[in-house]
């Protein structure tokens, strides 16, 4: 499969890494710095590879180039113009989180993927998790019965070198917050466990140690599902002094698990009535990571390729990766007006966010903007 990658920056090793570990062909890399390219190239021992272009222009290399399927590693705020570049020029994309910064784009990206016959795929490798797995089987087997309530608590550590290294991070155009970046994976987990389907969110999002950023560092929310269970999620930076945990737990009549370390990667709990030898086996399960992004980069591309090839849907498609987007601007459109928010959501974008915290992170009139 004829490969590309679109953006060189933190999360790009994963991406290749991926690519090689299923045997694709990696034709071409992009970025407008050139030293990114040749850093994730000498990673993964590819800096020699000739047979690999480097281009500083994505529209250039899609036109030069036969490419079946790219990835897009850029900064989010680019994610949705990029996309819809590729799927008009019929190729498959795998889009980083978020897949967009507006539902306005995440529906065009749909939409357009439909018209073209095109297979797009939300980043969301945390779904491939084996810990993950195991409770999506338990799940879909109807193990926990009734759903009482759960949690995603991201709990992570980012300072300022990490914003400066790339100044867009934390500015609502091009990144957004907490929420919106690092605790993303752990929404998406949320919301696909608990059935998707959503009533009604609530949540305060503040600004609390990194007032060098337009967007928060800190987000709590109250989820009500349309199955009637309920959910709380905390997302932060502010975790001293480096990343503690990104931790689910599900609460059933019949079963209790929490699945915990640092990327939703080890069973801490997993107790059911039914209790098999499986389960003895599952109870304290932990999958070794890297780093805090997890493998599930290679399964995730895996299936990509098998979703083209075979014509199904990616087992993390766009509708997908539109359903954790939504999730995460209900909270701030909650934070911006003080109320419960409804779903679905028709159009919300991060920009819209603009202003919410003042100079030295100061909320605006207590946290609520007003226009």
């Amino acid at each position: 499969m004829k490969y590309a990658l679109i953006g060189c920056g933190r999360i790009s090793t994963n991406h290749i890494k991926a690519a090689i570990n299923n045997q694709f062909e990696i034709t071409a890399v992009c970025d407008i710095e050139p030293e990114h390219m040749e850093a994730v190239l000498a990673k993964h021992n590819l800096e020699q590879d000739s047979s690999i272009k480097r281009y500083n222009d994505y529209k250039q290399m899609i036109e030069a180039e036969e490419l079946e399927l790219i990835s897009i590693a850029t900064e989010s705020g680019s994610h949705a113009e990029i996309a819809l570049y590729c799927i008009a020029h019929g190729i498959h994309v795998i889009i980083e989180k978020p897949m967009a910064m507006s539902l306005a784009d995440a529906d065009r990206i749909i939409a357009l993927a439909r018209e073209k016959q095109v297979q797009v795929c939300a980043c969301h490798q945390n779904r491939f998790n084996v810990a993950v797995q195991k409770l999506r089987a338990a799940l879909e087997k109807g193990r926990f019965g009734k759903l009482s309530h759960g949690s995603i608590h991201v709990r992570w550590n980012r300072n300022q070198n990490y914003y400066t290294q790339a100044p867009w991070r934390g500015t609502w155009a091009q990144d957004g917050g907490a929420l919106m970046n690092q605790c993303i994976h752990g929404i998406d987990l949320l919301r696909w466990t608990f059935g998707d389907e959503i009533e009604e969110v609530y949540g305060q999002t503040r600004q609390q140690f990194h007032h060098y950023l337009e967007a928060e560092d800190i987000g709590m929310a109250v989820v009500q599902f349309k199955n009637g269970a309920i959910a709380t999620i905390e997302g932060t930076t502010n975790v001293y002094p480096q990343n503690l945990e990104e931790t689910l737990y599900v609460f059933g009549e019949n079963g209790t698990v929490k699945i915990g370390g640092k990327s939703t990667n080890n069973i801490d709990v997993w107790e059911f009535a039914d209790e098999t030898e499986a389960d003895k086996e599952n109870k304290g399960l932990e999958e070794a990571t890297s780093n805090v992004y997890g493998n599930g980069h290679t399964s995730l591309f895996a299936d990509v390729a098998d979703a083209i090839q075979t014509g199904r849907r990616p087992y993390v498609d766009a509708v997908a990766g539109r359903n954790a987007l939504e999730l995460v601007l209900a909270v701030y459109k909650s934070q911006k007006t003080g109320e419960p928010v409804k779903l679905p959501l028709v159009e919300f974008a991060s920009v819209e966010m603009e202003g919410m915290f003042g100079q030295e992170g100061e909320s605006v009139n207590g946290g609520l903007f007003c226009p």
